[in-house]
Formats: structure tokens, sequence, C-alpha cells
């Protein structure tokens, strides 16, 4: 079987699952989290050898972007719980309390959408993991933040809208 041109992260894929898995296992590792959640740039994730766990892994599968992954994996290394039910940029949009305003306002989802690079976009979806309690869907953002471009700042903001029309 040939390898994949490119790497898909959805909960069924062969990429998606190594990636589940190897976000469960760092549940068990704590120090190796500990490491990926003190990194404060991208460069800094490289340098923990749980990245590399995932990197090898998913080269067997597809071809991966060493420039792309370090943020898949430096986030997810901030998520402690896999929420399915809903897109990551839904999840942004929904409120806390019923009738609430969105977890994540209008502004800072705006200022998100607006980053150019996974560089300047990994700060800011670290805060948006912590406004969501550290609950996210694993494979949407690692799906969305691997593949950072046009079409996925609109997907997320037609979720996102869709999710929160009253959010300004």
């Amino acid at each position: 079987m040939e390898r994949p041109q490119y790497i898909r992260f959805s909960a069924k894929s062969p990429a998606g699952e190594a990636l589940l898995s190897w976000w469960s296992s760092l549940e068990k590792d704590r120090g190796d989290r500990a490491r990926l959640c003190r990194c404060s740039d991208l460069i800094e994730v490289v340098f923990v050898p749980a990245y590399h766990r995932l990197f090898n892994r998913l080269r067997t599968l597809a071809s991966v972007d060493e420039g792309r992954l370090p943020a898949v994996v430096g986030l997810l290394a901030h998520v402690r719980n896999d929420l399915r039910d809903h897109s990551f940029a839904t999840q942004m949009a929904l409120p806390k309390t019923q009738g609430g305003n969105a977890r994540v306002s209008g502004l800072r989802f705006r200022r998100l959408l607006r980053c150019r690079d996974q560089g300047e976009l990994f700060p800011s979806l670290i805060r948006a993991v912590r406004l969501l309690d550290r609950k996210a869907n694993i494979c949407d953002l690692a799906q969305g933040i691997y593949w950072w471009n046009d079409d996925i700042r609109k997907k997320w903001a037609y979720e996102y809208y869709f999710a929160a029309p009253i959010e300004k």
C-alpha cells in the first residue's frame, strides 16, 4: 500500500488514530506533557522527545511537514479532554452558561483568524484552549492548525458564527 501524499487527522484515519493514541500517552507520561506545555515557541517543541515519537509514527503513514507538526504537538499537550461532539470553532462559540456569551469572544476569535502563520497562531490557540477549560476536539483542532490557511480560517468563521450569530 502506498503512503498518502497528504496527512489527514480524522478520528477514523490512520494518522488520526496515531495522533489520538499519542495524545492519550501524554496522560501516562506527564513529564513530556509538562515539557511541551512549557514550550514558548515552536522550535522548543522539536526539542522534546514526545514530539519525535509522534513524528516518527506519522511519517510511516503519510508525508509529514516537519514545519507544521510542532504546532499540533505543542498545542495538544494543553488539551486534557477530547470532546468530539462539535468542531473546535463551534466549541469556541458555545456559551459557558445558558444564554451567556461565547467562551471565546468575537474579538479574540477575529484576532485568531488574522494570524497568518503557526508561530503567531500558537499562543492564541493556547489561550483559546484554556478558555475552553482544556477541552477540545483533538482531531479537528489538529487538522485546522496543521493545514492553517485561508480555507481553514473561512471554515472556522462559518462554524463559529453559525453557533454564535449574536457574537460581535
